[in-house]
């Protein structure tokens, strides 16, 4: 990955765990598979081993439960997310970053609805991550902010929007593309990027 100038408030990409045995890599491209095609609940020991044509006693030999695999997949959607959204930090100019985030989320989030569900769902297991890995992943709404407590209200507008919508909850004829832009509107003006600071390099 090509080095950027940080942004006011950004901080540095973490590690990636060492890497995968073949094995392990294999088996979290199944699982990801699986749950992205037919949702959380193909998640199985069985249905894993199943599907790599081994004992599901043998997947015990690399992952200790069920929860050690879905924790990979967390990671790597919080790698990917982060990946995503931190580009939009440095694909422009600082007005209108805050709509440049949220429209990657969205995206993010409408073309992987399972993994989605799975990052961003339940408790997390925060001692199974990379790191650092959660504060980077969610550090871009706060360099759009300048402030803790308006980070994690435009997180959660940004996640609740993504949830109904994904859930279809919203009543028929809803123009959500003008509620997610009243949303950016709303937190663009707590924004704190200076109005000198120039377009970076895309990472």
């Amino acid at each position: 990955m090509t080095s950027v100038t940080l942004l006011p408030g950004e901080v540095g990409r973490p590690d990636r765990p060492a890497e995968r045995s073949d094995r392990v890599a294999r088996t979290v491209e199944v699982a990801r598979r699986l749950l992205e095609v037919e949702g959380a609940g193909a998640l199985t020991m069985r249905r894993l081993a199943e599907e790599q044509h081994i004992r599901a006693p043998s997947l015990y030999k690399h992952f200790s439960s069920k929860a050690e695999v879905e924790s990979a997949l967390i990671a790597d959607a919080l790698f990917d997310l982060g990946d995503a959204t931190h580009r939009a930090l440095h694909a422009g100019p600082p007005a209108g970053a805050v709509r440049r985030l949220l429209d990657v989320y969205r995206t993010y989030g409408r073309a992987h609805p399972n993994l989605y569900r799975l990052a961003t769902s339940g408790p997390l297991d925060r001692a199974r991550l990379p790191a650092g890995l959660e504060e980077w992943a969610g550090n871009p709404c706060f360099v759009v902010t300048g402030d803790p407590s308006r980070a994690q209200a435009l997180w959660s507008f940004a996640h609740g929007m993504l949830i109904l919508e994904l859930d279809q909850r919203y009543p028929p004829g809803s123009d959500l593309d003008s509620t997610w832009q009243a949303g950016a509107d709303a937190f663009e003006q707590a924004a704190v990027l200076p109005a000198g600071t120039p377009s970076l390099p895309r990472r």
